[in-house]
């Protein structure tokens, strides 16, 4: 029995040894590997910021079409004679304005 123990102890030496190592690096660089984790989690990518911009853009967009269809139908109403509709034309025109500068502007390249 007792040669048997002088076998098997170098052996299990060696693979314990590398359990042991693995565990304690794992140990040392879990915190970093969480850290880096939730600076992931809370921060937002380029690419995240340029599609949410993208989004922001296209709903501005489809506003100011929709105020500037809404525009034109209380022009004709005031044209008309519709006092209210001229009313609240001014107020729509004011918000189209207010909505018009940050709504970039696509150039028309024909060339």
């Amino acid at each position: 029995m007792r040669p048997t123990a002088i076998f098997i102890c170098p052996i299990l030496a060696l693979i314990l040894g590398g359990c042991v190592a693995k565990t304690v690096v794992g140990a040392a660089t879990a915190p970093v590997r969480a850290a880096s984790k939730v600076v992931d989690w809370t921060t937002t990518s380029q690419d995240e910021a340029d599609r949410e911009r993208g989004r922001e853009i296209r709903r501005r967009e489809e506003r100011l079409g929709r105020l500037e269809d809404d525009y034109r139908e209380l022009e004709e109403d005031c044209l008309d004679g519709d006092d209210s509709a001229c009313r609240e034309a001014v107020h729509m025109r004011n918000e189209i304005n207010h909505l018009r500068p940050s709504v970039p502007v696509e150039s028309d390249d024909d060339d």
